[in-house]
C-alpha cells in the first residue's frame, strides 16, 4: 500500500469497516428488539423483523436515526424497554451502520424466508415437534412451520393459526387455568424465542428472545406464575409469566438442555440435557442442588407425576428411568438411590415422555414407530400404539387421561385410547396445498 494517496486509503478503510446489516445489525435487533417490534405486537407501530419494515419506521417516523437515539437513551424511554441497555460496542455498531447509509445487504436467497404474518402454505405435512392439550380438554395445540395450530377436539371449528417469528416450535404448555399457552422454539443458528399467548383471545401477549439458537422444553409451574426453558448455551432459564422477565439463569449443565419440569410446589426444577444429567435446581436462588440420576448417556425428555415429586427421564440409552426428587439418604459416589424403577428397553432412542394426569400411566416415544404406554406403579406394558411410519417427537395425555395424542416425522396427529392403544382418529393438522394433475405434468 506504499504510496497510496491518503484520501483513497481513508476511503477504502471506511468501506472495509462499514457494518453489515444482514450479518451484524440484524442479529442485534433479533435478540434485543424483535420481541416487542414484530407483526404480532408492533409496539409503537414499529416492526423490526425486516429491513423494509425498519426503513418504513413506526408512529414516530423513519426509524434509522430514531433507532440510535432510543438505544443510547437520548430519547426516552431507553430501549430495549425493561431490559439491560445494549453494550457500547453494539450501540457503536448500529450508529456506524446508520452513519454509513444504513444499507441493506440481505442476500437474495434469504429474502425468500417466510416472514411473520405471511400465509403459511404447506405442500407436505410438517414434522410435528410439539403437542399439548388445553386444560379443559377441548383443544389440542400442534406445532407447525412458523405457527401453532389450535384444533378443537370436536371438530366444531377450523383450527386457529397462531403465526409467530419462530421457524420451529419445539415445545408447548398450557396453564392450568387455560388462560395462557406458552411455546418455545426459534430459528436454528439465529435466535431462540418464548411466546406467551393469551387465551381465549388467541393474542400474542409477549415474545421473549434469547440465545443464538432454538429454545427447548418449556414447562409451567403449577400456579402458572413461572416458566422454565432449556437452552443451547447449556443454561436453564426461569421467567415470570406476567412480565416475561428472566428471574434466573442456571448454568450447571455441560451441554444443551432439552427438557424441564417443575416440582409440585414450583420451588425446584429438574432439567435434562445432552450431558446425561437430570439436575435438580432451586428456582428461587438458582442454586444447583444435585444430580437426580446416575449418568448413563444423553437425555432428551422428562415428565413429572401430576401430584408427586417423581420424574421419568429418557434418552439415548432407550430406557425410561423413574426417579424421586428427594434422596432417601446421603449421596455417595455413583449413587442411584433415587431410582424407583426403570421401564423396558425401547426399540429406538427416547425423544418424548408423558405422565397421565391421573398418575396411572407413562407414555414413551422416540425413534421406534410405536408409542408404548406403561403402568406407572408396576412398570408393566399397558398398550402399544402403532401407526406411525417414523420417529415420534411429541406425546400428550388428555386431561381426563383417556386419550393419548402423538406426532412426529410423518406429520400426522394420532389420537389413541390410552388404556388399549386403539387408534381413535388420525389427521394432518395443517391445510395442504392441492396439487392438480394436468396432461403433460403437474400444476
Amino acid at each position: 500500500m506504499r504510496g497510496l494517496p491518503l484520501l483513497l486509503w481513508t476511503a477504502l478503510s471506511l468501506v472495509a469497516a462499514e457494518p453489515s446489516y444482514f450479518r451484524e445489525i440484524r442479529p442485534v435487533l433479533q435478540h434485543n428488539c424483535q420481541g416487542c417490534h414484530q407483526p404480532n405486537l408492533k409496539s409503537s407501530n414499529l416492526d423490526l423483523t425486516t429491513y423494509e419494515s425498519l426503513k418504513a419506521g413506526g408512529k414516530h417516523g423513519p426509524a434509522f436515526v430514531l433507532l440510535v437515539q432510543y438505544l443510547t437513551g437520548e430519547l426516552k424511554p431507553q430501549m430495549p424497554l425493561g431490559m439491560p441497555p445494549l453494550t457500547p460496542d453494539q450501540i457503536d455498531l448500529v450508529r456506524s451502520w446508520v452513519a454509513a447509509g444504513a444499507k441493506d445487504d440481505t442476500p437474495e436467497e434469504a429474502r425468500s424466508t417466510i416472514m411473520p404474518g405471511a400465509p403459511i402454505v404447506y405442500s407436505l405435512p410438517p414434522v410435528l415437534t410439539a403437542l399439548a392439550f388445553s386444560s379443559d380438554g377441548k383443544m389440542l395445540a400442534v406445532s407447525g412451520n412458523h405457527e401453532i395450530l389450535l384444533h378443537t377436539l370436536d371438530g366444531s371449528a377450523p383450527p386457529r393459526r397462531l403465526t409467530g417469528l419462530s421457524e420451529r416450535i419445539l415445545s408447548l404448555a398450557f396453564s392450568r387455568d387455560g388462560s395462557l399457552l406458552m411455546a418455545s422454539g426459534g430459528t436454528p443458528s439465529r435466535f431462540g424465542e418464548i411466546q406467551f399467548w393469551d387465551l381465549p383471545a388467541v393474542k400474542l401477549r409477549r415474545s421473549v428472545m434469547m440465545t443464538g439458537d432454538t429454545v427447548f422444553g418449556v414447562s409451567l409451574s403449577r400456579d402458572g406464575a413461572h416458566a422454565a426453558v432449556g437452552c443451547t448455551d447449556n443454561s436453564v432459564r426461569i421467567l415470570d409469566t406476567v412480565s416475561g422477565t428472566e428471574l434466573n439463569k442456571m448454568g450447571a449443565h455441560e451441554n444443551w438442555v432439552l427438557g424441564t419440569v417443575f416440582s409440585v410446589d414450583g420451588r425446584r426444577v429438574v432439567s435434562v440435557a445432552r450431558d446425561g444429567a437430570a439436575k435438580l435446581t432451586d428456582t428461587g436462588s438458582g442454586a444447583f442442588q444435585e444430580n437426580v440420576n446416575l449418568l448413563r448417556g444423553p437425555l432428551a425428555a422428562v415428565a413429572r407425576h401430576p401430584a408427586r415429586d417423581i420424574v421419568v427421564i429418557g434418552g439415548e440409552d432407550r430406557i425410561a428411568y423413574i426417579y424421586t426428587m428427594d434422596r432417601p439418604k446421603n449421596m455417595k459416589i455413583a449413587d442411584d438411590t433415587t431410582l424407583i424403577r426403570k421401564l423396558e428397553r425401547q426399540k429406538g432412542v427416547i425423544a418424548a415422555l408423558a405422565w397421565s394426569p391421573d398418575g396411572r400411566r407413562i407414555a414413551v416415544a422416540g425413534a421406534a414407530p410405536e408409542v408404548n404406554v406403561y403402568n406407572a406403579d408396576s412398570g408393566a406394558l399397558v398398550a402399544s400404539c402403532a401407526g406411525h411410519s417414523a420417529g415420534i417427537y411429541s406425546v400428550a395425555f388428555s386431561p381426563d387421561s383417556a386419550t393419548l395424542a402423538t406426532g412426529g416425522f410423518d406429520g400426522t396427529v394420532r389420537l389413541y385410547d390410552a388404556a388399549t392403544g386403539m387408534l381413535k382418529k388420525a389427521f394432518v393438522p395443517v391445510p395442504l396445498e392441492k396439487v392438480v394433475s394436468e396432461p403433460g405434468g403437474l400444476r
